[in-house]
């Protein structure tokens, strides 16, 4: 059976105590960054709201903590209406399927997450859902098995992954909106970590915040995360306020060092210059080599390592480049 929770937009009392009381952002205007992403958005949540109609579906991507999940959430509010929240791997039948969406008010928000794991069975009963808001459905076993026809009110699925390429063809162009979501850059980052620090009733000064938000690999999720452990830190130490000189120390206790590179990270890195002279290496050798998973090095660690030039993918496999060698304090020849 598919996991799912009700999340209500109605409620404006509880919008009114509680707003401030989350890390989570629960309107387009207290969501910090991503600003290509939410100027199009709110023309697309405003057209449809003055046209009385249900939002074009949406579909979310890019590297896994990047709040996918709660621009889910800020849309429903901004539309006010409900949100059913499941994930691809939950939705297991058919059946599942149908029962998330005979819950359905017209306009309400369905959002999958890690759309790309649906069962294909399942995706292609969303092809009608999507497109025309119908499924058709067959009843009964055997001599008694027949066709039924099941209309549905006007909905928005809303589909975030990590892995947009993995996609069928024919799901992705069923999405009338197509959002990228970007890393962050310092100066958001900052924002945030200084409002869940306000959120976690902490003081900390600018510099800690930067500290932070420098090694955050430009992702909200790690910098929240680092933040409530410097907290931990912060509070033995009997210090009142997070400064740089608490968070560097806090940060280097947890193996996060200058360019927000962890143990692996830099394992990786290690591992294809000792042992491959920084590659090319495939992704299965690598995986192998440091005992994880080949989706984990492709959507955690990878990205991020390419994004800031430490590693470039070729036809041959993955290459440390000079960058990476120079952070690790390696001298870089050429093979």
């Amino acid at each position: 059976m598919a996991e799912e929770r009700i999340v209500s937009a109605e409620n404006k009392d509880f919008a009114e105590t509680s707003i401030e009381k989350t890390l989570r952002p629960q309107v387009l205007a207290q969501y910090i960054g991503q600003d290509r992403v939410k100027n199009e958005l709110a023309v697309y949540i405003e057209a449809a709201k003055k046209r009385e109609e249900s939002l074009d579906h949406v579909l979310l991507y890019g590297p896994p903590g990047l709040g996918k999940t709660t621009l889910a959430m800020v849309i429903a509010n901004e539309l006010h209406v409900q949100i059913r929240t499941t994930s691809g791997p939950a939705i297991e039948r058919p059946g599942d399927l149908v029962a998330l969406l005979n819950e359905l008010q017209p306009g309400d928000v369905l959002f999958i997450d890690e759309i790309h794991r649906l069962p294909k069975v399942v995706e292609e009963l969303l092809y009608s859902a999507m497109e025309d808001f119908y499924i058709d459905i067959v009843v009964g076993q055997g001599p008694t098995a027949h066709p039924v026809h099941f209309p549905l009110p006007p909905f928005t699925l809303i589909g975030a992954t990590t892995r947009a390429g993995l996609l069928s063809a024919p799901l992705r162009d069923r999405f009338g909106i197509v959002e990228h979501m970007a890393y962050y850059n310092e100066d958001d980052l900052v924002e945030i970590v200084e409002r869940s620090a306000d959120v976690f009733n902490m003081a900390i000064v600018q510099e800690g915040a930067h500290e932070i938000a420098r090694r955050s690999r430009g992702t909200p999720r790690i910098a929240n995360r680092l933040l409530k452990r410097i907290r931990d830190y912060a509070q033995v130490a009997d210090q009142a306020a997070i400064d740089q000189a608490i968070a560097d120390h806090a940060l280097s206790q947890l193996q996060v060092d200058v360019r927000g590179l962890d143990s692996i990270d830099r394992k990786i890195l290690q591992m294809m210059i000792d042992y491959y002279h920084g590659g090319p290496v495939g992704l299965k050798t690598i995986a192998a080599n440091i005992g994880e998973e080949n989706e984990t090095i492709e959507a955690v660690y990878e990205p991020y390592l390419l994004q800031i030039g430490f590693l470039k993918r070729t036809p041959r496999g993955r290459v440390v480049t000079p960058a990476g060698y120079e952070h690790l304090g390696i001298p870089y020849s050429e093979n």
